[in-house]
């Protein structure tokens, strides 16, 4: 389903589905822990698609700027998009 025609939809990361898709808005954090995400390449603007989650949900594989990354769920937790796909079958992330 895309949000294109809907209100905007503000998630975190950690809450995303696998495959759903989104462009970041902002990034929380302080000091080393912000700076680290951001030399990575979580910056405002980036699209960004959720590909993977561990069988208890830590951690998760990220898609961005053609290549792949792996975050902990609290460090997801702190980047903040605007959803432009959504995944409705819950199927998915079992």
């Amino acid at each position: 389903m895309n949000v294109e025609s809907k209100p905007s939809i503000i998630k975190t990361l950690d809450t995303f589905n696998v495959f759903e898709e989104g462009i970041i808005i902002k990034i929380d954090g302080e000091g080393k822990l912000r700076r680290r995400l951001l030399d990575m390449g979580l910056t405002p603007n980036t699209n960004v698609t959720l590909r993977k989650k561990a069988p208890l949900g830590d951690p998760i594989e990220i898609t961005l700027r053609n290549y792949e990354l792996t975050l902990r769920k609290a460090e997801a937790k702190l980047i903040s998009l605007k959803m432009t796909k959504l995944v409705e079958n819950k199927e998915v992330n079992k």
